[in-house]
C-alpha cells in the first residue's frame, strides 16, 4: 500500500484567518467604514506631505547656509588671487566670528602644488585643521563642493570648499566651515512647528469628517427608523423627503410594501370567494342527504366536480396573486407565443387554421412564464374555437409609463369567426358564463384571463376585429 503525503495545514489556517479579518472589516457600519477610510487617507496624505515639506525645508536650509558660507569663500578666493598681497601673510579678517577660538566658524587655505605644505587658517581653528570633503559624498556645482564633516571637538560642520588655480602663484584649496548645529536647529524648529500644525489639521479633518459622515448618512438613519416604525406597526409607509440618491430606495421599499399588502389582500379575497363558492354545493349535498334521495350519489358527484373546479380556480388566482409584481421576475413574450402556436396548430390540425404572429424580439412580460402561458393560451384557444380560417397574434410596447413608472405592452388576438355582439361581451368575461353551448368548454377561459390580467394591473377588452370576428386586446406590464 502506497502512503499518501500529508497535506500542509498551515496555508489553510492562514487562509481561514485572512478572510476572518476581512469579515470583521466588512461587518463595520457604513459610517465607521467611511470614517476609517477618510481618516486613513487623511493621515497618509498628511504624513507624505509632512515628509515632503520637511525634506524641502532641509534642502532650503542647507542651500541658504551654503550661500552664506559662499560669501566668505569668495572673499578668501579674492585674497588668494591677489598673489602679492596674500603671499606669506594672513588674509584680512573677513568676519569677527573667525577670530574666536573654536567659535564654530572656520576657514582654511591650503596650497596643493608646493614641495612643503603651506596651510593658512583662521584663528578660530587654534592650531587644528579642517578635513577635506570626499567628492563622492559631497554635492555642488562647478568647482565648489559642500557637505558635512567632523571638525574640532568632534563637532559636526557644514563645509564648502573650492579649488582655484592662481597660475604661477600655484593651486589652492579654499575651505569655509561653520557649526552644522545651526542648520539642525533650524530644521528641528521647522519640523516641530510643522508637526504641531499638521496635528491640529489632522484633528480638524477628523472632526469635519465625522460631521460630514453623520450629516451625509442621516437620510439612511431616517430610512432605517421608517422601516423600524413599519415593523412595529406604527406606520404603513416610509414618509419624508430624501435626497435623490436615497429617494429611489425609499420608493422601492414603499412599492414592495404595497405589493405585499396587495398580495395579502388578494389572498384574503380569494379565500373568502372560495368559501362563498363552496357554500352552495355543500348546501345541495346536505339537503339531498337529509332527504335521503336516491339521486344522492349522482348529486354528490356533480357537486364535487363543481367544487373541484372552484377550488382549482381560486387556488390559481391565489397563486397568481402571490406571484404578481414579484421583483426580478420576467418572461420573454415571443418564445411563449411561438410555443403556443405550435401547440394549437396541432390541436386544430383537422380544420387547417392559419396562425399568424407579429411579436417583436426582446419584448418581456413582467411576471411568471406560467401566467403568461395561461393568459395567451386561453385567448388563442378561444379564438381557435370560433375562427374560420385565420387567427392572428400581434404585440406592441406602449409609449410612456403610468403614474407608478411602469411600462406596458398590448397583445392583440384576432380571429375571422362570427364575432360577438357588443352587449354580450361583458357577460362573456363573467366566470362560468357560456354564450354558446355548441363549442366545448367550461366558460372559465375569458374570465380567468380577465381576472389574471387584473392581478397584474392589466386589463382584457373585447372588440371588433379587422378580420371580421372578435378581437381580444390584452394589456400587461412590460419590463
Amino acid at each position: 500500500m502506497s502512503s499518501r503525503p500529508k497535506p500542509n495545514r498551515r496555508p489553510r489556517a492562514a487562509a481561514r484567518n485572512e478572510p476572518g479579518m476581512f469579515r470583521a472589516l466588512n461587518a463595520q457600519s457604513i459610517a465607521s467604514r467611511l470614517f476609517l477610510s477618510a481618516a486613513f487617507w487623511s493621515f497618509t496624505i498628511l504624513i507624505v506631505a509632512g515628509l515632503g515639506l520637511s525634506a524641502l525645508n532641509a534642502r532650503s536650509s542647507e542651500a541658504n547656509f551654503d550661500e552664506q558660507l559662499g560669501v566668505y569663500l569668495k572673499a578668501l578666493v579674492a585674497n588668494v588671487a591677489l598673489a602679492e598681497e596674500g603671499r606669506g601673510g594672513q588674509p584680512p579678517v573677513i568676519a569677527p566670528q573667525f577670530e574666536l577660538a573654536f567659535s564654530g566658524w572656520y576657514w582654511q587655505i591650503a596650497r596643493l602644488d608646493g614641495e612643503t605644505p603651506e596651510i593658512r587658517t583662521s584663528r578660530s581653528l587654534f592650531g587644528t585643521q579642517l578635513p577635506r570633503l570626499d567628492p563622492a559624498e559631497a554635492r555642488g556645482s562647478g568647482a565648489s563642493l559642500s557637505g558635512y564633516v567632523v571638525g574640532p571637538g568632534d563637532k559636526p560642520l557644514r563645509l564648502i570648499q573650492r579649488e582655484i588655480d592662481a597660475g604661477e602663484e600655484g593651486r589652492y584649496l579654499v575651505q569655509v566651515a561653520a557649526n552644522a548645529e545651526v542648520i539642525q536647529t533650524q530644521i528641528e524648529n521647522f519640523e516641530y512647528a510643522l508637526a504641531a500644525t499638521f496635528l491640529a489639521l489632522a484633528l480638524a479633518l477628523l472632526g469635519s469628517t465625522a460631521l460630514a459622515v453623520r450629516f451625509g448618512l442621516r437620510p439612511l438613519r431616517v430610512l432605517q427608523e421608517g422601516v423600524a416604525s413599519i415593523r412595529r406597526g406604527e406606520s404603513e409607509r416610509i414618509d419624508g423627503e430624501f435626497p435623490q440618491d436615497v429617494a429611489p430606495l425609499a420608493a422601492e421599499v414603499n412599492l414592495l410594501l404595497d405589493s405585499n399588502r396587495e398580495i395579502v389582500d388578494r389572498a384574503r379575497t380569494q379565500v373568502g370567494n372560495l368559501a362563498h363558492a363552496l357554500k352552495t354545493p355543500l348546501s345541495v349535498i346536505v339537503n339531498e342527504a337529509e332527504s335521503q334521495s336516491a339521486l344522492l350519489p349522482q348529486m354528490v358527484k356533480e357537486q364535487a366536480e363543481i367544487m373541484t373546479r372552484q377550488v382549482s380556480f381560486y387556488l390559481d388566482r391565489a397563486r397568481a396573486a402571490a406571484r404578481a409584481n414579484s421583483p426580478g421576475v420576467s418572461t420573454e413574450l415571443r418564445p411563449v407565443v411561438e410555443s403556443l402556436i405550435r401547440t394549437f396548430e396541432k390541436v386544430y390540425d383537422d380544420r387547417a387554421l392559419d396562425f399568424e404572429m407579429d411579436v417583436p424580439d426582446g419584448l418581456r412580460f413582467r411576471g411568471e412564464s406560467q401566467d403568461l402561458t395561461d393568459l395567451i393560451g386561453n385567448l388563442l384557444d378561444n379564438s381557435g374555437k370560433w375562427a374560420r380560417r385565420t387567427v392572428k397574434v400581434a404585440a406592441t410596447r406602449e409609449a410612456g409609463t403610468d403614474a407608478a413608472g411602469r411600462s406596458f405592452f398590448t397583445a392583440v388576438i384576432d380571429d375571422d369567426g362570427p364575432g360577438l355582439d357588443p352587449r354580450a361581451r361583458e357577460a362573456a368575461l363573467q366566470r362560468g358564463r357560456r354564450l354558446d353551448e355548441s363549442r366545448p368548454g367550461s366558460g372559465l377561459g375569458l374570465s380567468i384571463v380577465a381576472d389574471l390580467a387584473s392581478v397584474y394591473s392589466g386589463a382584457l377588452r373585447l372588440e371588433d376585429s379587422p378580420l371580421g370576428g372578435l378581437r381580444a386586446r390584452l394589456r400587461l406590464p412590460a419590463l
